[in-house]
């Protein structure tokens, strides 16, 4: 019984975390939708300090898309491991960059295609080899998790690297050195998943009838969650701020996605009854989803589909064994002949010099 119990709770919290990243990829274009509205109607931009987009209900749908989201996402965490809906996390920015080629015309390149698809089967991947976490179903058992010495000595570690971080590293490297701000909201992070997880199995405490409102470890999470999520939007809007999105997003996946599974693998015990081939392939799976988000981010301003790839490929091959296009490939392809009768020329030129003629000045 128990067991089934369990399969359907696992299968309850990855549609939670799917739908999480459906709807929180989807309220970033209906936000941007709103926002290029206002903008054709000569309205002042939010970048300029207006608030016009109030009176818009495109951005007011993709904020409550968002708010959507993130509930689902925070229910995700009590029926799933959060090693599971963590890195699902990732399928958001899936969706967004998917649903902005189509509504926004934005092109998504080949390198973000290769990306999306990585991205799809790493997450296929680790939900097929996901851990089974511990029982913990009240909150006295989520107390004496929260007790272990174990997870007492990781959450010491993180409070006072984060001290530091803040007080000391912060101010001296936090503008010129991208890890910095990030690292701090990305371990601070892995304490505020363990306090959605505690609030998590509270509610449903509560929906059963319990008196939870009576515990004191509901109101300590409840305190705890709101100073970890206040650090973590601070500074990680300071790191957005000095630095490219292209690469604050994917180097803060996967730091808070790592803290993410320490620390859910120390207070929940969920590595500890896993086959060695599921453990091979959980991490094969979040490698694949970090390989597929750094496709997604850093290159997507290079312009290369399908369509000109066989062209770029003929030109290394020329490049690396020294040869160059021939007069009738340049007189085939029109709105190439200048580059390549200069390249001819330049060939000429190198190779009269080389053979020691004086024709080729």
């Amino acid at each position: 019984m128990s067991q089934t119990r369990g399969k359907y709770d696992f299968c309850i919290g990855l549609v939670l975390a799917m739908s999480s990243s459906i709807f929180i990829g989807g309220s970033f274009i209906l936000k941007k939708k709103g926002l290029l509205r206002l903008a054709r109607k000569g309205s002042m931009r939010a970048g300029q300090g207006g608030h016009a987009y109030l009176k818009e209900w495109l951005w007011w749908a993709g904020l409550l898309s968002m708010g959507a989201g993130e509930v689902a996402n925070f229910a995700a965490y009590a029926f799933a491991p959060a090693t599971l809906v963590t890195p699902l996390g990732a399928l958001s920015v899936l969706v967004s960059a998917i649903l902005s080629s189509f509504f926004l015309n934005e092109k998504l390149n080949l390198h973000g295609k290769i990306g999306c698809l990585l991205s799809i089967l790493g997450s296929t991947v680790m939900v097929i080899h996901a851990p089974q976490e511990e029982e913990v179903e009240t909150l006295n058992e989520m107390s004496h998790k929260l007790g272990d010495p174990g997870f007492v000595v990781f959450a010491t570690l993180v409070v006072i690297v984060s001290l530091i971080l803040i007080f000391v590293v912060g101010p001296r490297h936090g503008q010129t050195n991208i890890l910095v701000y990030i690292t701090i909201c990305s371990v601070i992070g892995a304490l505020s998943v363990s306090c959605v997880k505690g609030l998590g199995i509270a509610i449903k405490e509560l929906f059963a009838g319990k008196p939870v409102l009576k515990h004191p470890l509901s109101w300590i999470l409840l305190l705890s969650l709101i100073v970890c999520v206040s650090t973590q939007i601070n500074y990680l809007n300071r790191a957005l701020d000095i630095f490219n999105t292209s690469i604050v997003t994917p180097i803060y996946y996967v730091i808070f996605t790592t803290s993410v599974l320490t620390c859910s693998a120390i207070l929940f015990k969920e590595w500890q009854h896993m086959a060695a081939d599921d453990i091979i392939g959980t991490f094969s799976g979040f490698l694949t989803i970090i390989v597929g988000i750094f496709l997604l981010h850093a290159f997507k301003d290079v312009n290369l589909t399908l369509a000109n790839l066989p062209l770029s490929l003929r030109k290394d091959e020329r490049a690396a064994n020294g040869t160059l296009l021939s007069t009738y490939d340049c007189f085939n392809h029109d709105e190439e002949s200048s580059a390549c009768l200069g390249e001819i020329q330049s060939a000429e030129t190198l190779s009269g010099r080389r053979n020691g003629s004086l024709s080729a000045f």
